[in-house]
């Protein structure tokens, strides 16, 4: 991967550049993870507009940054964004892009105190920028995420039924993952059961299955730091008919909004496409969230699919799709996809059915 951490950061440069900065101070850890390599508690990299950085971290990381990044060289500071400040200070760097959105007001005093002789610049989000659009490497390792998260699924099944508890099936779903490769669930896994799933982010608790029950179930797997993203919502034993009309309607949504993910398309559109068939029902207030985020070192990163946000699609960024429908004191149904946006049509990478299962 060194080529490629090389690559992304030469990419950075020239964002860097653009917005009249002398280098950027890169203090999120995952966003240093993206540009080195390198996954640590403690760790800042310098980039410069000329491509050249500087990796900063601890003694505890020191042989695995040196490992990681051997094109780098490796500032060994516990003060990692002090350090990298007077060395941009000293090499006359002039303005110090930084990350607004991660550095405290307090961090970003105590900088500025100590190096009177550079200029801080927030950046945005030059480096969120480039990790929404995934390369080859990036998506085989989504890829294989989803694909745990699929046989995870399959074999958890025979154990919904009822009497079993939502946090059983929970920490099923987690130990299962993790039997079947994965570096550890890629959140907190959810199971809402009967009047439970109109909460769309319920912990699972206590609660017994019981006949009658929909089950919904969000969770995924992280592998190789990629984290995947599926809900699927299942009847235990034949489904009311109002229960099966709220199910239809859902994957209805959910399908059009998968077909909406095209390079190019509106974020809000993509959310319309779904939420207007909802509402059209009349379920438009029980929609009560965005329709997806993307995923990749984070489980929820650019872009953002929701009624309110901006910005477009483009080939390669991997996103979810998950409308729902929540029915206070009934119960809920939500299906959920991670896929890949390209050109061709969307590719899922999530391929459990979406028929209602009845268990």
């Amino acid at each position: 991967m060194g080529e490629t951490h090389t690559e992304r950061r030469r990419r950075l440069a020239a964002l860097i550049a653009g917005r009249d900065a002398g280098a950027l101070l890169v203090t999120r850890l995952v966003n240093v993870r993206y540009l080195t390599g390198l996954d640590s508690s403690n760790a800042a990299l310098l980039v410069f507009a000329d491509g050249a950085a500087v990796l900063a971290t601890d003694g505890r990381y020191a042989e695995m940054a040196r490992a990681a990044c051997p094109d780098l060289d490796v500032l060994v500071e516990r003060r990692t964004a002090a350090a990298l400040t007077t060395l941009a200070a000293d090499s006359g760097t002039g303005v110090l892009g930084f990350e607004a959105h991660d550095l405290t007001v307090e961090a970003h005093a105590e900088l500025a105190a100590e190096d009177d002789g550079i200029g801080f610049k927030p950046l945005g989000h030059p480096v969120e920028q480039l990790r929404a659009v995934k390369d080859e490497q990036e998506l085989a390792l989504l890829r294989e995420a989803c694909a745990i998260t699929d046989r995870a699924f399959e074999a958890v099944l025979p154990e919904i039924a009822p009497g079993v508890t939502e946090r059983e099936i929970a920490i099923a779903l987690e130990r299962r993952m993790v039997d079947l490769g994965a570096e550890a669930p890629a959140f907190e896994s959810i199971v809402a059961s009967g009047p439970n799933g109109a909460v769309p982010h319920h912990h699972p608790g206590s609660r017994a299955i019981e006949p009658g029950d929909l089950v919904t179930m969000d969770f995924g797997a992280r592998y190789g730091g990629y984290h995947a993203d599926m809900t699927r919502t299942v009847a235990i034993g034949a489904p009311a008919a109002w229960q099966r009309e709220v199910y239809d309607l859902v994957r209805h949504a959910q399908q059009a909004a998968v077909d909406a993910a095209v390079p190019g398309a509106e974020t809000r559109a993509v959310d319309a496409a779904a939420r207007d068939i909802i509402a059209a029902a009349g379920h438009g207030a029980a929609f009560s969230h965005g329709l997806g985020h993307g995923v990749g070192l984070e489980i929820h990163e650019a872009p953002l699919l929701g009624y309110d946000k901006t910005g477009k699609l483009t080939d390669r960024v991997p996103i979810t799709a998950e409308p729902g429908v929540y029915l206070a004191g009934r119960g809920g149904v939500r299906i959920e996809d991670t896929l890949v946006v390209r050109a061709d049509g969307p590719e899922l990478l999530t391929e459990t059915t979406k028929e209602l299962l009845v268990l």
